[in-house]
């Protein structure tokens, strides 16, 4: 049943939902976590692939148009692809992604596409093999490279790179993954830092401004921007000799996009998020098992798309981090 959009105070209509299936991970980023990892959520805590499957069918017929699987890492999460299947079928106008960090991706890029999954966006911050195990501290750089192929050859394009890029750590790499993008028709994202990290290590000094990582490509490869991005985080360019591939940078840090935000999350425990740096989450799990109808979680959804604020405060004085970190929210 088709119902009211859903829009905030501000004029803002949410179309765009990501659905966290998993706070569990299988790599240890610096940027993410600590090296020990986090406590994990229970099993029984957990959504149930039907559950999340009556989530999506209610926003969906509140005009959410695109949907996307993320964790911590999807991919651990024991028959994804099912619930890929579920969505793909019940709702197969709805555009369907994943972002996955690609250590599985080589193995399920196969039934991921038959089940439905239109694309996917796959985190890899170093082409350096030592770097990467800093970076996430683990082994398998060419294991996920190996699943950014697989995943195109099994059609999920366009295939999408996610770099975050941290001062002193890989800064000096966007030359690199501009090389990859042209050489393989990949669509690569540089995300500035942001303080989601579970250890609050973050530091500003620590962002690598977009302007300044396009600034390095263009020197190497001339760019052109595409258009105006509208809701999308990333502003994307072009090869201008009209290589294959692109680059795109989310500036989440020195150049908010809150305006035009039109994102919901759901983390994996069932809690609506409207914003990635909310401090506040708005319960569905609870009244999910307790028997709500749909018109009571209807309430519930609206409430919270209404009270919505107007975007994060990282460039106030009076910012305060969520206390999730990226990996318990999901991206």
């Amino acid at each position: 049943m088709s119902r009211p959009p859903l829009q905030d105070a501000f004029g803002r209509v949410a179309r765009d939902l990501r659905v966290s299936v998993t706070d569990r991970c299988n790599f240890r980023c610096l940027y993410c976590m600590p090296e020990e990892g986090l406590r994990w959520l229970p099993r029984d805590e957990v959504l149930s692939f039907e559950e999340i499957l009556r989530v999506v069918r209610l926003l969906v017929g509140c005009g959410i148009d695109t949907v996307r699987i993320t964790g911590g890492e999807p991919l651990v999460r024991n028959g994804v692809e099912d619930l890929v299947g579920m969505i793909a079928t019940e709702m197969p106008r709805v555009d369907l992604s994943m972002t996955t960090n690609g250590y599985r991706l080589a193995q399920k890029a196969p039934a991921l596409a038959a089940n439905g999954l239109r694309r996917v966006n796959v985190s890899l911050d170093s082409l350096r093999p030592a770097r990467f195990h800093a970076i996430t501290r683990r082994e398998g750089m060419e294991t996920v490279l190996d699943g950014i192929a697989a995943a195109a050859a099994a059609g999920l394009k366009p295939v999408k790179v996610n770099a975050v890029m941290v001062r002193g750590v890989n800064d000096d790499e966007a030359v690199d993954f501009a090389r990859l993008a042209r050489e393989n028709d990949y669509h690569v994202r540089f995300i500035e830092f942001m303080p989601l990290d579970a250890g609050h290590g973050w530091s500003r000094q620590q962002v690598v401004p977009a302007a300044e990582l396009l600034a390095g490509i263009e020197a190497v490869f001339p760019l052109r921007p595409v258009q105006a991005r509208g809701p999308e985080p990333a502003a994307t360019y072009e090869f201008a000799d009209g290589a294959a591939g692109s680059v795109g940078v989310i500036a989440s840090v020195t150049e908010p996009f809150c305006g035009s935000c039109d994102r919901l999350r759901l983390t994996a425990d069932g809690h609506l998020r409207t914003c990635l740096f909310a401090l506040d989450a708005h319960d569905l799990k609870t009244p999910l098992r307790a028997g709500a109808s749909d018109a009571e979680l209807d309430e519930i959804i609206r409430g919270a798309v209404t009270a919505k604020w107007a975007g994060h405060r990282i460039n106030a004085s009076d910012f305060a981090a969520p206390g999730r970190s990226m990996s318990q929210i999901g991206g």
